[in-house]
């Protein structure tokens, strides 16, 4: 470049902002075609109808890969033989105005609604993928040796693994929809997506044409016990949890928490009600810390146990939202749409003693029947804190609870010691 010119370059996820895409969507059409395709790669041009970038926070180890020469950037998925093992809908929600906010109902069918597009060169990716699987828990082979469970051979083998079929899905907001779902104003959510992310993507305020936002988070995992094609026949009796994630004591075994044991009593429930005939579903939110981070869960940590008198139910809350804020950020208000995508309208038996979850699924119009607590033997002793903080909160419904009687069994000490 000569010294006496000087190059302007804008750099925006949407090179040539202002184009219209010849793919407008229509968030919730019927059909694959009426709606449209969630075109959001970095590569698409003025085919681009979707704002941020596939495969939520990875996409910026992608962009390492691509800054240290180990990618091409101008690469696309070769997407013989990935799609779904078992097929998804579609649902009546998935066309239900407002039923499904969060993600793309379409999103495993891409190879197969969009071949002809795919075949001309638009790079369109899927956003849900859908396998089998076995997984394998000592938590399971306890139930066996237990009697709680018996080997069947068809969901529950002689090893101790369970089949299960899973699936992926990556966030795709339709801004319009998850800002009522809110109560808030498109451009207010907009605007403060953009100034709370540094500025990181422009056109959440500039291309208020774009209604569709892929945010850099994690997204959700499904286990689904039994035959998945059955999970939105009323007739077929449902077990689910919905868990989000704590890394802690979901993978690691922590604790302070009852998280991997609510976890593993889920899916114990969930495998028993697919060996009577039902179908089991764990729901796996990416949302750690309450949505807060693990960072912040450990700062938390440290000051509630660092606190004159030591850990307290009395501010176990007010420990969290000294440090962060708020807190709990994970809300609930856009759970239930992974419910719907599955066709579900009722769950028979709720894993879950939580009211924000509770209420998120009945005000999206989900009917729930039972209401499954933990077993007070799975709290571990350090738990009891949280257990006790939350009841008093009004966290859970204290009749779906462990008694404080029960609680005071399995700690050995009187809950107001806590």
């Amino acid at each position: 470049m000569s010294g006496n010119r000087t190059s302007h370059i804008r750099l925006t996820s949407h090179p040539g902002a202002g184009a219209a895409s010849r793919f407008p969507i229509q968030w919730d059409a019927p059909t694959a075609r009426e709606r449209g395709p969630v075109v959001a790669t970095a590569n698409a041009g003025s085919d681009r109808n979707a704002i941020g970038a596939h495969g939520g926070a990875y996409s910026v180890y992608r962009a390492l890969a691509v800054a240290s020469g180990a990618m091409d950037p101008m690469v696309r998925p070769e997407l013989v033989n990935t799609h779904p093992v078992v097929p998804i809908g579609p649902h009546p929600q998935w066309s239900e105005a407002g039923r499904i906010v969060s993600l793309d109902p379409w999103g495993a069918r891409i190879a197969e609604d969009f071949a002809a597009e795919i075949a001309e060169g638009v790079d369109i990716r899927p956003t849900i993928a859908v396998t089998k699987a076995r997984i394998d828990l000592p938590e399971i082979h306890a139930a066996i040796r237990a009697g709680r469970l018996k080997p069947d051979g068809q969901v529950l083998h002689d090893t101790g693994d369970v089949a299960v079929t899973k699936a992926a899905i990556d966030p795709v907001w339709h801004l319009p929809g998850v800002a009522a779902r809110f109560g808030v104003d498109e451009q207010t959510l907009r605007r403060t997506l953009f100034e709370q992310t540094g500025g990181m993507y422009p056109e959440l305020v500039t291309r208020p044409d774009m209604h569709v936002f892929l945010p850099p988070i994690g997204g959700i995992t499904l286990y689904i016990f039994g035959d998945a094609t059955k999970l939105g026949d009323r007739s077929v009796p449902l077990t689910c949890r919905v868990h989000d994630e704590c890394n802690g004591s979901d993978v690691f075994g922590s604790d302070i928490c009852t998280c991997r044991p609510y976890l593993t009593h889920g899916i114990e429930e969930a495998t028993r009600q697919a060996q009577a005939g039902g179908t089991g579903l764990i729901v796996y939110n990416r949302k750690e810390g309450r949505a807060l981070g693990e960072v912040t869960k450990f700062l938390v940590y440290n000051a509630r146990k660092r606190q004159p008198g030591g850990d307290q139910a009395a501010t176990y809350f007010e420990r969290t939202e000294c440090v962060a804020g708020v807190q709990d950020a994970r809300f609930q208000q856009l759970m239930p749409d992974v419910i719907h995508w599955l066709g579900i309208r009722r769950i028979d038996r709720f894993v879950s003693m939580s009211n924000m979850k509770y209420d998120a699924l009945v005000a999206g119009g989900v009917e729930i029947g039972e209401r499954v607590p933990i077993p007070a033997d799975l709290v571990p002793p350090d738990a009891s804190v949280e257990m006790e903080a939350k009841k008093a909160a009004g966290y859970f419904t204290p009749e779906g609870a462990p008694s404080e009687a029960d609680l005071k069994k399995v700690v050995g000490r009187d809950l107001k010691e806590f």
